[in-house]
């Protein structure tokens, strides 16, 4: 029997197999899909964006500088001018209701309880690159991965759970899955998953245009919906405002999208030939719990929206950072009694505030005069310092705050990248997945009350280059700040906050 099972091999699930494996875990990673490569994982289809929350969470593990690699320059070489031909200045680093944000009027110094990190606010990927890393670490880290299983029921006890398949049956202490939208284990544990039906069908395609001329590079809002011609040619999106009515209801054939693609466009272009194709809605969803007994859901297995502004995978990977020590600890059985109640409490919150996110975006994007009055509103708010560092700002996760009880402003925040006196930061002292003690009064020992947590947590002494006005700061492993202390190390109020994350400390 496995500590774990994970249904879905994609970036979240296989991001929190290598968090458990990390820990020790025994963990067993299933996937429908036999064969990894696809054209819808691998550029152009599969680029994705990660902002800084994401960027973070690898950072800490480690695993940055391989992504960076593994994603070198996906830009490079796409076409950043505008219409005259004169160059647009620094890559886009997102957009709201297709307008495309202005780094230039980011201020990034209002931005709360910010250090300079190696990771990057903005970067650009593949699915291909993160699942590749991530398969890889995980299989180092004592991870099963079996591809090619279609699970078909799960059944759980008071003890453990049963994930049945057409390999047979899988027996764990623990399930979570993150298969997705259309998520098996959501549907077969029995999760209520409720929102907001579509207001549009999505489409994506990639295919030859005999006059790709016609289209204007970019995010293009036009009265009769959205297109937005990537920087590789041939590469289309497009959103067009039918209630999402031809979604999955056959298949988008050449002659549909043109019809389409002319109509939101207002152009006479000519789709000669078509690669590949989907399409997708707006249907905005989530599980009115993340947790029923011994089974979990991550990732778009938890919710589902629109794509607008790259929030899917970034959202999906917070879950999993979130979730990865919280049931790690659990397995080991030194958590609190409540400990993985928190994923709930904490990452359906910020479910619930990408849904309408996402929400607000295709409302605004309609092609109807009330939505294109806000529109004008919107554009005009986005020209402004103020609105687009709010925009930023939530879309970036610099904006996430967890409910830990403190009324102290960094709690509950991820942590500042705090860069000590030797050199050494903070993200590189997270590797291991434990929490860590950062005490900048006086350089000693980990000893007293604190030393019980000593496998559990790392203990660094020493003086900071920034302390932002701390003298001592309790971070959890998945980066979220647990407690701090403006004067000195506080062993009473440590010991509080070590207890409430870490169990006992007689429990090791």
């Amino acid at each position: 029997m496995h500590d774990v099972v994970i249904v879905g091999a994609g970036p979240v699930g296989l991001f929190l197999a290598c968090e458990l494996g990390l820990a020790g875990c025994s963990v067993l990673v299933v996937e429908k899909e036999a064969d990894p490569d696809s054209p819808w994982r691998s550029e152009p289809l599969g680029m994705r964006g990660l902002f800084g929350f994401s960027t973070g969470a690898f950072y800490r593990r480690g695993l940055l500088d391989a992504l960076v690699a593994a994603s070198t320059d996906l830009s490079r070489g796409r076409d950043t001018r505008t219409a005259t031909g004169e160059p647009s200045g620094p890559p886009p680093i997102g957009h709201f209701a297709g307008m495309v944000l202005d780094p230039a009027l980011v201020d990034i110094e209002t931005l709360p309880f910010r250090l300079p990190s190696p990771a990057p606010d903005f970067m650009v990927t593949s699915l291909e690159a993160v699942e590749s890393l991530l398969a890889e670490r995980a299989v180092k880290l004592g991870v099963d991965i079996r591809r090619g299983v279609t699970v078909d029921g799960v059944t759980q006890d008071a003890d453990h759970v049963v994930v049945s398949a057409d390999q047979g049956e899988f027996e764990a202490r623990w399930v979570v899955g993150c298969d997705g939208g259309r998520s098996a284990v959501r549907r077969l544990a029995g999760f209520d998953f409720a929102g907001t039906e579509p207001q549009a069908t999505g489409y994506t395609l990639l295919g030859t245009f005999a006059d790709p001329e016609k289209l204007r590079p970019g995010i293009n809002l036009t009265p009769t919906g959205m297109y937005l011609r990537m920087s590789v040619e041939g590469h289309i999106g497009m959103m067009d405002f039918d209630g999402g009515a031809y979604d999955r209801s056959r298949p988008p054939t050449r002659d549909h999208l043109q019809t389409v693609l002319r109509r939101v466009s207002g152009t006479d272009v000519t789709l000669s030939d078509v690669r590949v194709a989907s399409t997708y809605t707006d249907r905005a969803k989530q599980a009115t719990t993340y947790r029923q007994g011994r089974v979990l859901l991550a990732g778009d297995a938890a919710h589902i929206h629109s794509p607008l502004g790259g929030q899917g995978l970034n959202t999906g990977i917070g879950d999993a950072v979130n979730l990865g020590w919280k049931l790690a600890a659990t397995v080991r059985g030194h958590a609190p009694d409540d400990l993985l109640d928190t994923y709930d409490q904490e990452r359906h919150p910020i479910g619930a505030q990408v849904l309408d996110w996402s929400r607000a975006q295709v409302a605004i994007m309609r092609s109807d005069r009330y939505a294109q009055a806000a529109q004008s509103v919107v554009r005009d708010l986005l020209g402004t310092e103020d609105g687009t560092t709010y925009v930023f700002e939530r879309v970036s996760g610099a904006s996430i705050r967890y409910d830990l009880g403190s009324a102290h402003p960094l709690v509950g925040r991820s942590a500042p990248n705090f860069l000590l006196g030797d050199g050494t930061c903070l993200g590189e002292l997270m590797r291991d997945g434990r929490g860590v003690v950062l005490d900048f009064s006086a350089d000693r020992r980990l000893s007293g009350p604190a030393a019980a947590w000593r496998g559990r947590l790392r203990h660094v002494s020493g003086t900071p280059s920034d302390d932002l006005g701390l003298g001592a700061v309790l971070v959890r492993p998945d980066g979220a700040v647990a407690w701090t202390d403006v004067h000195d190390f506080a062993t009473d109020g440590f010991e509080r906050a070590a207890s409430r994350w870490f169990g006992h400390p007689q429990a090791a």
